[in-house]
């Protein structure tokens, strides 16, 4: 085969960062778990059917605008949350395994009896007991 150019999305490394539209009346924070809602941005939470694809690149506010009206920056790859408490907190024993969003910086073991969305693969556990979670499409 002959080499080609691939063209980047957006000038970014392909994979790492994604422009993604906002769900109304919703704001998100830097840094937070970033989830497609019926295909929008909304910030990480328990619900069902939502799709982590990473963590928001700066705070969006779209709170005065319709579905889409705004992009969000959305990062994609591996960071550290809180971990959940309890018999739902995260140990060693769980690396490998899926993690699921509590809140928008919390993730936890279960998907608490189906009610918990998948946030990603659980990588790391740190001595602190944060955990290192890799998000994205297709991770």
């Amino acid at each position: 085969m002959d080499a080609r150019k691939t063209t980047k999305l957006s000038g970014q490394t392909i994979v790492n960062l994604l422009h993604q539209p906002m769900k109304e009346k919703t704001k998100i924070w830097l840094g937070a778990i970033a989830v497609l809602d019926g295909g929008y941005v909304t910030p990480g939470r328990t619900g069902t059917g939502l799709v982590a694809i990473g963590i928001a690149e700066e705070t969006i506010d779209n709170t005065t605008g319709a579905d889409g009206a705004i992009f969000a920056p959305i990062r994609q790859g591996t960071f550290l949350f809180y971990n959940s408490g309890g018999t739902d907190a995260i140990t060693q024993a769980d690396v490998g395994k899926d993690a699921f969003i509590v809140d928008d910086q919390t993730v936890a073991k279960t998907d608490d009896t189906g009610k918990r969305s998948r946030a990603g693969r659980i990588v790391q556990i740190e001595p602190t007991g944060m955990v290192w979670v890799q998000l994205g499409i297709g991770f």
